[in-house]
């Protein structure tokens, strides 16, 4: 909750960024279409609530995923140590073919971090995560993020 999961996915879906957003319900449904490789691949993505009451939803849209983006927010250890939790209920579903990316979101409050870049890139690679930093703000890493989901030739739903 309030990591900026939906702020990511309207910075990629439509190139836009608002300093307030409210929270999802449930969960809202969104398609981009992307080239890579001289491939095009189209984004079914799943923008999924994070406030406790909707977690029991979750695994409705992230069943037939191909890729999973867990979002935390670096400027709260508590939302990293939600994200954990989401990583671990993904791996108990053993789906070998799920992608998961682990995104530390808000790079642009660097100086407000509590999760440390290497902290982050750390779990990732124990877990077997792909890791990046973005900031839905100024659209550092965003298209790189779902330009990597695309490099591995997802060609369908996508949850976050």
């Amino acid at each position: 909750m309030g990591t900026g999961k939906t702020s990511l996915v309207l910075r990629f879906v439509k190139g836009r960024f608002h300093d307030y957003q409210e929270s999802t319900i449930g969960a809202a449904f969104f398609t981009q279409v992307l080239a890579v490789n001289e491939a095009t691949i189209k984004f079914d993505i799943w923008d999924t609530a994070g406030q406790e009451r909707y977690h029991s939803l979750a695994p409705m849209y992230y069943r037939g995923a191909a890729a999973a983006v867990v979002v935390y927010d670096i400027t709260s250890m508590d939302s990293f140590v939600r994200a954990k939790n989401w990583v671990l209920e993904l791996q108990r579903q053993e789906k070998p073919n799920l992608i998961v990316f682990l995104v530390g979101n808000k790079a642009d409050l660097e100086g407000k971090r509590q999760v440390g870049s290497q902290e982050g890139e750390d779990y990732a690679q124990e877990n077997g995560l792909a890791f990046l930093e973005t900031s839905a703000k100024t659209a550092q890493n965003v298209n790189e993020l779902f330009y990597d989901i695309g490099k591995n030739g997802i060609n369908s739903s996508i949850v976050l």
